[in-house]
């Protein structure tokens, strides 16, 4: 049986240590850089399934190498771990395209349940796609959502989304012209509940969904706001009446 390999990045040789430990008890194959200056070998080398990365680290730090790996067409999953209190930081990596942050200090058990949640997502279609066959494409505009392949294309052009925006987006085009709260967003899409923190990462999500569907074609306005409610998905992205 093959293990999904996990690569914690972190410069607290303790907490590298404990993870290892921990997430290799769990069933993960483990391994552990303690700053990004060799990620991308390693990313070549023995590509991981995850990564959990650190926000605050010597050199480069975590949002500057999400944001790197995001610019570079990269999707592999990344999970962040943030200082305790710190909200900017979480908000501003799901922004930089992390699929999931997690706060320090934190329960190794919470992480191995983000791990899995966010792998699940990254392999597989939300719940709501399973109405529909593996190979259905959804069209719209110059897009094809292929929601078999979990690929996203403009033009033919391939468009990098995380999991969570994928997920976010599939749930959206299985319901068109049917707004959904928040709420319903993150249980359908990202299994999660309700929470203010979880309002403004859904938030986020929409807002890098929208910034890949608009292209800075003003006009158009695939994901739409419903003020006081929550976002539809407009296939022809014309005004809501």
């Amino acid at each position: 049986m093959e293990h999904n390999k996990i690569l914690v990045v972190d410069d607290d040789a303790k907490l590298r240590e404990l993870l290892t430990r921990y997430l290799t008890q769990q069933g993960y194959s483990v391994e552990t850089l303690p700053d990004p200056k060799d990620l991308d070998r390693k990313l070549a080398r023995n590509r991981p399934d995850l990564i959990v990365l650190d926000v605050m680290m010597p050199g480069e730090d975590g949002l500057a190498v999400v944001r790197r790996l995001r610019a570079q067409g990269e999707s592999l999953p990344v999970i962040m771990l943030t200082a305790r209190g710190e909200d900017i930081d979480r908000i501003l990596g799901l922004e930089m395209g992390a699929d999931d942050y997690l706060p320090k200090p934190f329960n190794p058990r919470e992480l191995t349940a983000r791990i899995q949640s966010v792998l699940r997502r990254h392999h597989t279609t939300p719940a709501l796609a399973a109405q529909h066959n593996a190979d259905d494409v959804v069209e719209f505009g110059e897009f094809s959502l292929n929601l078999g392949q979990r690929e996203l294309r403009r033009s033919g052009q391939a468009i990098a989304l995380t999991s969570a925006e994928f997920a976010v987006l599939s749930v959206l085009v299985n319901h068109p012209r049917r707004p959904l709260t928040r709420e319903q967003l993150m249980e359908l899409a990202l299994g999660k509940g309700n929470g203010e923190s979880l309002d403004r990462s859904i938030d986020v999500h929409i807002s890098r969904l929208r910034k890949a569907l608009e292209n800075g074609d003003s006009q158009l306005r695939y994901i739409q706001t419903v003020w006081g409610y929550g976002y539809v998905f407009v296939p022809d992205g014309s005004p809501r009446e």
